[in-house]
């Protein structure tokens, strides 16, 4: 059966998801580290080093902003489980090993490391069990002990955000439940339209309208899980309707808003159903 399960964690900042699915995912990015494994199938991938493969027992890593998306080989449906951690959470759980955390990432999209998938799977298994909310020292030195094996200092510095294209994606970021107009977009950063587009895709990875169709996503995603019904995330993300969310939050996440937040808020898994 496929389906998605969100597991309960009292630790702010964390987010635990198990999920089978033959969902094909388009680019995005996401604000946290992401590390997990495949335990059954296999997927093919971009990432920030181009595109790779992963089958059953590898491991899987994403860096905040980082472009990537996700396809099942041969159409099979592949399961996942993965912990997204804010960098605030990251900086909290090895702050004493260094100074900083804003150059830290995690080398390879898809690894092999025995030593790091048991400490994947012992953590879930306290997930799945309950005792990471029962018993959270033991939890959080696991947790502290995957981060210190697994991320490294990144070797080159990303290039620079231009003022222009940092003003634009800032403009996107604070509003995403509201209308963006290219040539608004594109007189704000001094460019035409085309010299916007093609700035924006060189130094993000996304189109301006994808990037805001993505923060508004992730809005969505934020205010259903804090509870709000779908037809007033709709309004307040600026959908068309309910039935435009509904088909953008699928494409995007792989389930509907309404089982995304059943899901959530009770933190029981929920099939990935058509509506």
């Amino acid at each position: 059966m496929t389906g998605f399960r969100f597991h309960p964690t009292t630790l702010s900042g964390l987010e635990a998801v198990s999920a089978t699915s033959a969902h094909v995912f388009p680019k995005h990015t996401h604000d946290t580290y992401g590390i997990g494994f495949l335990s059954a199938g296999s997927q093919i991938s971009a990432s920030g080093r181009g595109q790779v493969e992963a089958e059953a027992g590898q491991l899987i890593t994403v860096n905040p902003g980082e472009v990537h998306d996700g396809a099942p080989c041969g159409r099979m449906a592949r399961s996942w489980h993965m912990l997204y951690l804010t960098p605030d959470l990251v900086s909290e759980s090895i702050s004493e090993l260094i100074s900083t955390t804003s150059d830290l990432e995690f080398e390879y999209p898809v690894f092999a490391d025995p030593s790091v998938r048991c400490l994947l799977a012992t953590l879930h298994q306290q997930l799945d069990e309950g005792h990471a909310v029962h018993d959270q020292n033991a939890f959080k030195e696991a947790l502290v002990l995957l981060l210190g094996k697994t991320l490294t200092r990144r070797t080159n510095a990303p290039p620079s955000l231009p003022a222009s294209i940092r003003r634009v994606r800032e403009r996107l970021d604070d509003d995403p439940g509201s209308p963006s107009d290219l040539q608004a977009l594109a007189r704000e950063a001094g460019l035409s339209r085309f010299q916007l587009i093609r700035a924006f895709s060189r130094h993000t990875g996304l189109t301006p309208h994808a990037y805001h169709m993505q923060r508004r996503a992730l809005l969505s995603r934020r205010l259903l899980a804090e509870g709000l019904p779908p037809a007033e995330v709709a309004a307040a993300c600026g959908y068309v309707d309910q039935s435009h969310m509904h088909r953008e939050f699928r494409r995007r996440f792989g389930l509907t808003p309404g089982s995304y937040r059943s899901a959530w808020l009770s933190r029981n898994p929920v099939q990935d159903r058509m509506a």
